[in-house]
């Protein structure tokens, strides 16, 4: 089959298109038909050669994909050859065929073709695993960095749907604009004293849920409010930072850190089958609108990772086999 391959991690040209084995399902296992596999953020730092799959996984990049069902192995009862699936992967996303436990197997959302869902499990399972880790809560403050991406798009919707007021921050007014069409409460430009306006706006947060890292930790912070907590999700801006543990303490505010990648194959089982029973409910009934999607061809993925890493991207990217 053809796969996705980076042999010397690196820039764009380290992605290469290459024939590999086709994968067996083992037991509890189901080799599914790719139609289409999502792009994210950590697929590019694999790229890079800063995340690196867990042990017994294939090097193979790519976190969720959607396809129809080849084959199952022994003891799998809920699939069939035949049906249409999404799937949470650890890795393998890139290619004509991968392998995923049943449970990390999941309906399509109702009404949403096979290549548009390839883009909307990881963001919903990052979202909804994490909202809980940072247990927000009805009538709190929520706010999200990156709003105009999948992830920040995806989560202004689900939180609003939860009760919380939301604030989002963008770097260009178009993203502005998209965060507030999709249900922020307020849209903060990062070049600006986002803190500041924050607090003026809602008097400060009581989640973050931040892909940024270390460059934003004192700062996010700052923006809480007491008991406040931050989740950390994503480590754009460093992954080393300075913290005042006075105002840790002060705040009463806790600081998490997560990484639905490493999760074990139970947890992530749990995660698509709460999404499965929350998400796709709020889909159905337009609580939550997919996010701007741009298909780019999968013999381009070279062309998708230089979108999704050159700013002016806006909501998700889908490879099409």
């Amino acid at each position: 089959m053809r796969a996705v391959v980076v042999e010397n991690p690196g820039d764009v040209d380290a992605l290469t298109i290459q024939d590999v084995p086709t994968p067996e399902p083992g037991p509890g296992e189901v080799l599914v038909k790719t139609v289409a596999s999502g792009v994210n953020r950590a697929d590019v730092l694999q790229r890079q050669g800063h995340y690196p799959p867990p042990p017994g996984i294939t090097d193979v990049i790519g976190l969720e994909a959607s396809g129809v069902v080849e084959e199952v192995g022994q003891g799998v009862t809920r699939w069939r050859k035949g049906d249409e699936v999404v799937a949470l992967l650890s890795g393998g996303g890139y290619a004509e065929f991968f392998v995923a436990p049943e449970g990390q197997l999941i309906p399509p959302p109702p009404g949403v073709d096979l290549v548009s869902a390839a883009g909307v499990l990881e963001v919903a399972a990052t979202v909804v695993s994490n909202l809980k880790v940072g247990q927000l809560s009805p009538g709190e403050t929520f706010l999200v960095h990156g709003g105009a991406g999948g992830i920040g798009t995806f989560a202004t919707q689900y939180a609003k749907a939860l009760g919380a007021t939301v604030v989002a921050t963008a770097g260009s007014d178009a993203k502005l604009q998209h965060c507030l069409a999709h249900g922020a409460d307020h849209a903060l430009d990062y070049h600006g004293d986002w803190v500041e306006a924050l607090k003026a706006a809602t008097g400060g947060a009581d989640v973050i849920l931040d892909i940024i890292g270390a460059k934003y930790l004192e700062l996010n912070l700052k923006a809480l409010k007491k008991r406040g907590r931050i989740v950390v999700i994503g480590l754009q801006g460093g992954v080393k930072g300075t913290l005042n543990l006075g105002a840790l303490l002060s705040k009463q505010a806790s600081i998490a850190a997560t990484s639905l990648r490493f999760r074990p194959t139970d947890e992530k089982a749990e995660i698509c089958a709460a999404v499965e029973a929350e998400v796709w409910p709020m889909l159905a009934d337009g609580r939550i609108r997919l996010s701007p999607e741009t298909r780019i061809p999968f013999d381009e993925v070279r062309r998708a990772h230089e979108q999704l890493t050159g700013g002016d991207n806006v909501g998700k990217i889908v490879l099409v086999h």
